[in-house]
């Protein structure tokens, strides 16, 4: 009845009554304008017909696909302690669900921050120095997310990864350019301070009075090394840009029902993930004899061991355990001071004293042999020098062995020398430095043919990066980098799909992370090789545990392919065995 109508019947009516009235057309009309009658209508329709068990779950179900999409609507960051007791900063999504705000996920990620060459640091100051930038950092990135991110992120589409991850690049390009800006300032009008002295370049040897030099034979003289490039800055508060961007994908995967994994695939595909996914081969440290080892060899940072593609993570991380075990009784049978007490790296790996570089290869040939392992064949190895950290630039050499500095074309004979001698070792991770392009060339072509060599881009921003190719050095066959400070998941991306080399995902070396996301990012990516550390240290191996147990699900759904062959080959040995299979 229309309200004329109502009013003719009843002429008095009194004004409660008529402002009910009212208020129930406003809500007639409201009602009709959603269109809330005729899908009421089509739903008890069809739940008569189909008369399920749970009438208000099937409505429940039914209007929730009606329901807008939910958006973020606030970030959290929190402090917390990670895996070495340092500061470091979680990101939470929270968004806005059915009208009501909740709690989706959270993320942390490594911090990767470069360190002053040892040559010219003060160790007794370094720990303290560190600890105060790293808490700086982590209070520019909670500075950022409670005002920044928050503001410029509300709203938006959680499920829309590229949308959020161009938005969070723009921020930090912004706050990049302010910091450099404010930096060439600094120099143009530099306050008035005690003068810091440079450190000296590289000398030649004194000459005698002949003209020649000093203790050696003959007028040559050995060729100044280029100066070291400038560090990457770590801006302080830039965690707080790939922590964000990983929270969103985790929260776009939860919504969407999907693991982490396959989300990430749909994202890199543009498209439902494919049926059949791959895991990684995992390159697992075995053995440390870095700077930090009680030896005087301080060349081999990471001795890396590379099982043969095609088996189960289980198969290989039970190979190594063994083999590691095997090394630790031929260590004990020859220790003269009773049973070695084992030390673990940050890497987690074992870490052991040598004074040559032929000492832990050796170890590891006489353990694999009483395993009955094909070191060669079966298995190989990588070796990941870190060459930069062992440049004493006064002396201009590598400190490669504690008082036996090597130039940086006897570095080159000393890597030709040892992967003669172990053609086992199928590849080296940053044999020398950057700057020393001469030597990365040479190196290539005397050893090239058997050995691969890789490069770590994890310190350069993946936001200048991931937008052209990776740095260029003659030779190199991959790219290691790691997901920290301003790396995004589109980056991750980027990068994976458009560089022409090889790329391995991997850790920090240090790393204190205990998300275990880094797994699903992996597989997600579709890269074909993961570097995670040793098997020690928690967080190290919540990584590998979930990289298990993805392995299962995609066996248990039929779409595991363990047979997946790499259009780019990474490794020679690996390459040559899998042709032959």
């Amino acid at each position: 009845m229309s309200y004329k109508g109502f009013m003719n019947c009843n002429s008095r009516v009194s004004k409660e009554e008529q402002e009910f009235y009212d208020l129930k057309m406003k809500a007639a009309e409201y009602y009709r304008a959603n269109g809330v009658p005729q899908k009421m209508e089509g739903v008890l329709n069809d739940m008569f017909f189909d008369k399920p068990e749970d009438i208000y779950g099937y409505l429940a179900n039914y209007f929730s696909k009606l329901s807008s999409p939910p958006v973020i609507s606030r970030l959290l960051g929190k402090e917390i302690y990670d895996g070495k007791g340092q500061l470091s900063l979680q990101a939470q999504v929270l968004c806005i669900i059915k009208n009501e705000e909740k709690t989706t996920c959270s993320a942390v990620i490594s911090s990767h921050r470069e360190v002053l060459d040892n040559s010219f640091q003060d160790q007794s100051g370094v720990t303290n120095i560190n600890n105060d930038k790293r808490r700086d950092s982590v209070m520019a990135a909670l500075h950022w997310i409670h005002e920044s991110l928050n503001t410029i992120l509300k709203g938006s589409d959680p499920c829309d990864q590229t949308g959020v991850d161009k938005i969070l690049s723009d921020f930090f390009m912004a706050r990049y350019l302010e910091d450099q800006d404010i930096r060439n300032r600094e120099k143009e009008n530099p306050p008035p301070s005690v003068p810091v002295p440079e450190p000296s370049p590289p000398t030649a040897p004194p000459k005698d009075k002949k003209g020649g030099d000093k203790g050696k034979k003959g007028n040559s003289t050995e060729k100044p090394i280029p100066p070291p490039e400038p560090s990457e800055l770590v801006l302080p508060g830039s965690m707080a840009i790939g922590s964000v961007s990983l929270a969103v994908a985790k929260t776009g995967a939860l919504l969407q029902c999907l693991p982490l994994y396959k989300y990430i695939k749909a994202l890199r595909n543009q498209q439902p993930c494919p049926e059949e996914m791959h895991i990684p081969v995992p390159l697992v440290t075995l053995l440390s004899c870095g700077k930090m080892s009680p030896g005087k060899l301080n060349l081999l940072e990471e001795v890396i061991v590379i099982p043969k593609a095609g088996q189960r993570l289980k198969q290989i991380i039970t190979m190594v355990l063994e083999l590691q075990k095997e090394m630790m009784k031929i260590m004990n049978a020859a220790s003269k001071t009773g049973p070695v007490l084992p030390t673990v790296s940050d890497s987690g790996a074992l870490v052991v004293g040598y004074e040559r570089p032929e000492q832990p290869l050796d170890l590891i040939t006489e353990a694999s042999n009483n395993l009955g392992l094909a070191l060669g064949k079966g298995i190989h190895l990588a070796v990941n020098c870190a060459a930069h950290n062992l440049m004493d630039y006064p002396k201009g050499k590598y400190e490669v062995i504690t008082g036996t500095p090597k130039s940086p074309d006897e570095l080159v004979d000393m890597y030709e020398a040892l992967i003669s001698k172990y053609p086992a070792v199928v590849a080296l991770i940053d044999p020398l430095r950057k700057e020393d392009v001469e030597q990365w060339e040479r190196l290539s072509s005397v050893v090239g043919a058997s050995c691969s060599l890789l490069s770590d881009i994890s310190s350069k921003p993946q936001c200048h990066s991931s937008r052209e190719d990776a740095p260029s050095l003659p030779g190199v066959r991959g790219y290691i980098l790691n997901q920290s400070n301003e790396t995004t998941v589109t980056d991750l991306i980027h990068v994976t799909t458009e560089n022409k080399g090889a790329v391995i995902i991997g850790t920090t070396c240090g790393e204190p992370c205990s998300d275990d996301a880094l797994s699903d990012v992996v597989v997600g990516l579709g890269v074909g090789y993961v570097k995670l550390g040793g098997l020690s240290r928690g967080e190290r191996l919540t990584k590998y545990n979930r990289l298990i147990s993805i392995e299962e699900e995609l066996a248990q759904q039929g779409i595991l392919d363990s047979r997946k062959q790499h259009t780019s080959p990474l490794f020679v040995g690996e390459t040559e065995e899998q042709s032959s299979t």
